[in-house]
């Protein structure tokens, strides 16, 4: 079957003169008609400066194949691991470069960026939608109505009471002494990077520890990479004379230790080239990073059977057993190390792998830290700790999220994706590199300002937010934690990480919520087709429908904050707290196949059902494990659960209490907490809990918000991981030429690997729309299934490239790598030659110049030229002619096209400087004309003139400069 759903791709659009198209199919529109609407076309200024018709700290820039839109910021803007994106309105237009000094950002006009979505000289949207976004946060303040609306100033309400602590502490040194040291390796070239990339590694081990140890290997994310004694930072690879690198690597250093003095051998690597080049790659460097982690391990196993070859920073330290590899990513490197986990399972396609050599280790499981997941495909049968930071600034979506809900129903569900949530953390401290007073390079908290508004949650001093030393320690204590259970098999911790409601003293105070799926879980109720509900509704995570969507929008999660007040008296006023990690957005505005449960009541005793279409079964469970999101900021939400059989026999099996987290409008607060209820009530019920037919959640408060993510049967315990044999999709890029004529008939390279078979929901943006065809196919190796055509009709008329664009995401059984690909086609034809002839170049005042912009022979494209306003005296020394002046024009067209008043009068030139006039020949037209309307000002005075020059772009947009013409206004008395 066939589904469309709507997904960015269209552009901006910017008009700053009315045109007259005088081709074929064309209408003459009159100069007097309103030019200064909201709407305005692009592909009349794509070439231009934009001038005063775009919002502030917008402009165009660059001449020819170098044509920008830019957006220059007042402050420079950290270099963070979350994707700075240009939007207008909920359509995202492309992902700009920064440049080095990270004031100004700037995404090219033509679609040629990596990863660009549209060419925006293509369609029309308005210019005063233009955003700046960076995981769901608004970097230009300028008209963000949640950055406007006033945060509480009061703390949030927090439990009186810590969790009770758990007998055994992970986070207590060990007994080894430890050593550490450093390698450098001769640097690697990486697939599609021009500069080679680094192999350095800072090594903190044990010493005299028995045997051969786990190894555990960290990566930094995205930072800036290269500093000088002036503090002066840049993105430079290799750094230039007079800076050196940032030591990113070595701000783990903490962790490494804690994990040493256990019988670790710990190694954190440098990606400085990856973090440099990245913005090359269609995935944001993410196979770049994996290719690194896999060529590190694979220099350890190397030293592994020939100890003597090692570096001394190796040798120094107990030998490395790589059949137990602990990896931990933070932000980027998160991501690149899911993406080497899954590597190591299921091989990549060899042209995009960096390492491409035999997998001589055994990837136990990965902590992530603040993990971006652009790709939202992780590693299914690799158990994972996710940390998300509460007061995380960068990656501020908490898109990480996804590392363990994308996981339901992929693979076998045996490993155990745990999240645990820390309380006031933010991004940048768990690398004390990137710690202010711990780096030695500039650093910053990446917690962002709104203007000067306190934030009750995260701004430092409050009793919510961490300090450095305290989330480095925390962090430390939840990586060691995962290294315990992933590792070294010790069930005494899962309570840490699993939603069992423990805490480490270690960590102590910060405050770490967990919640998990997968482990011993039997899947029981997960919101999708195989459920219905009564008494609420089943909502998209991911909608920009309010009517369908979980929460209207990150922005506006304030209107879901509810009361929900308990016995206690514990309501904190239902303040927003911005979005929420489960609802992380991905490719499209709305995204089939996630959903949760939506519950809001008005009095106590109104119950949501659950049905499920099939009967499940809870049978060797003995709790039933629900993740429910309240709104943040409330206390004492409270829900009988009970279960339905098939025979409908009911049985109560108790209350769930729910708090929610601390939040505030700056914060992606709405997160699940997990809550277990027996399901010994249900046995005495005689209740069959091998066909359990529905849940049922019964609010006991008088009113109230929540959410059911899912319910699963829980038991303890952490079961054996033996990954499943999957199949791997990898989708590519190909880029054609059109023809002269003809069909020609290409397909998205798509490449299916692995063994078995699954299912993947595989999306076809139709270009130029913002609508997407999406299909549930199933793949397996050898077939053709994904087969996404693409036809090319040849033509001789000049026309922009078309990308024809594919991205896929797992649904059951398989695992996709790179999911983002498509058929780029190049335009081959020549562009029409322009000429400039005048219509009306000696006018009475009161009457307007006019001149005609004429194609050759008609495009498929709309053709821009700019008409630039020169100096009188410009090519004619000596003269005293009277240049036309702001005075002597409409004053409407002054504002509309310049933003300038009349008064005081200067010459037109002047007010003009490097803004034109733009004139548009519409697609399938032949020309189109330009004025500049003058007024009878009642002065008597001589002949005054307006020299214009047209400037064209030719298909590699380089400028075709025409000659000038001069035009005469007389006086009218």
């Amino acid at each position: 079957m066939r589904h469309v759903v709507r997904v960015a791709g269209a552009a901006v659009a910017v008009l700053a003169l009315a045109v007259v198209p005088t081709g074929p199919a064309s209408a003459r529109t009159s100069v007097d008609s309103p030019s200064a609407s909201p709407w305005i076309s692009l592909s009349s200024v794509a070439s231009g400066s934009g001038g005063q018709q775009l919002p502030s700290g917008w402009r165009f820039s660059g001449t020819g194949a170098g044509k920008q839109l830019v957006w220059v910021s007042p402050e420079p803007v950290p270099m963070g691991d979350a994707r700075v994106e240009f939007y207008a309105g909920d359509t995202l237009l492309g992902r700009p470069v920064a440049s080095r000094d990270r004031r100004s950002f700037r995404l090219p006009v033509d679609g040629s960026g990596v990863g660009q979505v549209t060419d925006l000289r293509r369609s029309d949207l308005r210019v005063t939608d233009l955003r700046v976004v960076a995981a769901g946060r608004r970097l230009d303040a300028a008209g963000d109505a949640a950055a406007s609306r006033a945060p509480r100033h009061d703390s949030p309400a927090l439990p009186s009471t810590p969790l009770p602590a758990l007998q055994v502490d992970p986070g207590a040194p060990g007994s080894y002494r430890t050593r550490s040291g450093e390698y450098t390796l001769p640097s690697v070239r990486l697939p599609g990077f021009p500069a080679p990339v680094e192999m350095r590694a800072t090594v903190v081990g044990p010493v005299g520890a028995p045997g051969k140890r786990p190894l555990a290997l960290f990566l930094h994310g995205r930072h800036y990479t290269c500093f000088s004694a002036a503090g002066e930072q840049s993105e430079d690879w290799p750094c230039a004379p007079g800076t050196r690198p940032v030591p990113s690597h070595q701000g783990y250093l903490g962790a490494q230790k804690l994990l040493a003095s256990q019988g670790y051998a710990t190694v954190s690597i440098s990606a400085n080239g990856i973090n440099a080049q990245d913005h090359l790659a269609e995935d944001d460097g993410t196979q770049a990073r994996s290719s690194l982690v896999r060529l590190h391990l694979a220099r350890w196993a190397d030293w592994g059977a020939n100890r003597a070859a090692a570096p001394a920073a190796v040798r120094a330290v107990s030998s490395a057993d790589l059949k137990r590899v602990l990896l931990v990513g933070h932000s980027r490197g998160g991501e690149g190390v899911n993406r080497a986990s899954l590597d190591s399972l299921y091989r990549p396609p060899a042209d995009q792998d960096g390492y491409g050599g035999p997998v001589r280790w055994n990837i136990r499981g990965n902590v992530l830290i603040g993990p971006t997941i652009f790709g939202q495909n992780p590693a299914p049968d690799v158990p994972t700790t996710t940390i998300l930071p509460g007061c995380d600034g960068d990656v501020a979506d908490l898109a990480g999220q996804i590392y363990a809900d994308g996981t339901r129903g992929v693979s076998r569900g045996a490993a155990l994706h745990s999240v645990a949530y820390m309380v006031g953390a933010n991004h940048n401290f768990f690398n004390s590199e990137w710690t202010p007073g711990q780096a030695k390079a500039p650093a910053t908290d990446d917690f962002w300002s709104d203007g000067g508004s306190p934030d009750p949650v995260c701004d430092p001093g409050t009793k919510t937010r961490l300090t450095a030393a305290r989330q480095q320690a925390a962090g430390a204590t939840y990586i060691a934690a995962s290294a315990r259970l992933f590792v070294a098999g010790d069930d005494r911790v899962r309570p840490l990480l699993d939603g069992s409601g423990r805490r480490a003293p270690s960590a102590d105070p910060a405050r770490v919520l967990t919640h998990a799926v997968g482990g011993n879980r039997t899947p029981a109720f997960l919101p999708g087709p195989s459920v219905a509900v009564d008494g609420g509704r089943l909502c998209a995570q991911v909608d920009p429908d309010p009517a369908r969507a979980c929460l209207p929008s990150n922005d506006d999660g304030a209107d879901e904050g509810g009361d929900a007040s308990g016995d206690e008296g514990g309501d904190a006023g239902g303040e927003a707290g911005g979005g929420s990690p489960h609802f992380a957005s991905w490719e499209t505005p709305s995204e089939p196949g996630r959903e949760a449960v939506a519950m809001r009541w008005s009095k106590a005793g109104a119950a949501t059902r659950v049905r499920s279409v099939r009967p499940v079964s809870l049978a060797g469970s003995k709790e039933l494990a629900l993740r429910v999101i309240v709104p943040p900021n409330t206390t004492g939400t409270q829900l009988d659960v009970g279960l339905v059989d098939t025979s409908g026999r009911r049985a109560t099996l108790g209350r769930a209490r729910v708090d929610g987290l601390p939040g505030s409008e700056r914060t992606a607060s709405h997160w699940a907490r997990e809550v277990r209820v027996p399901l010994s009530a249900a046995t005495a019920a005689g209740l069959d809990l091998k066909r359990v037919k529905a849940l049922e959640l019964t609010p006991r408060n008088g009113s109230g918000q929540a959410w059911l993510m899912d319910a699963w049967g829980y038991r303890p315990g952490t079961p054996a991981v033996v990954p499943a044999a999957l199949p791997r999709v990898d989708i590519g890029r190909l880029t054609v030429g059109e023809g002269d004529s003809g069909v020609r008939h290409y397909r998205v390279p798509v490449r299916v690997s692995g063994k078995g078979s699954g299912q993947i929901r595989l999306f076809v943006p139709e270009p130029g729309t913002d609508e997407a065809t999406y299909r549930t196919v199933t793949v397996r190796p050898g077939t053709h299934d994904l087969d996404v055509p693409v036809e090319v009709r040849g033509n001789t008329r000049y026309a922009y490239g078309v990308p024809h664009d594919a991205f896929a995401k797992t649904v059951r059984g398989a695992v996709v790598g790179s999911h983002r690909g498509g058929v780029t086609v190049r335009n081959d034809d020549p562009m029409p030659k322009v000429t400039l002839t005048p219509v009306a170049d000696q006018v009475t005042e009161g009457s307007p110049l006019t001149w005609r912009m004429s194609l050759s022979e008609a495009a498929d494209v709309d053709i821009s030229g700019e008409l630039l306003l020169l100096p009188v005296t410009e090519g004619t020394e000596g003269s005293e002619r009277e240049e036309l002046s702001t005075t002597d024009v409409e004053p409407r067209w002054l504002a509309d096209n310049f933003g300038q008043e009349p008064e005081p009068a200067r010459p037109l030139s002047t007010i003009a400087d490097d803004m034109p006039l733009y004139v548009n020949v519409p697609a399938g037209a032949l020309s189109a004309e330009v004025s500049v309307p003058t007024v009878e000002d009642g002065v008597s005075e001589g002949e005054e003139s307006l020299k214009v020059r047209l400037t064209t772009y030719d298909e590699d947009w380089e400028p075709q400069v025409g000659p000038v013409f001069t035009g005469t206004v007389r006086d009218a008395s």
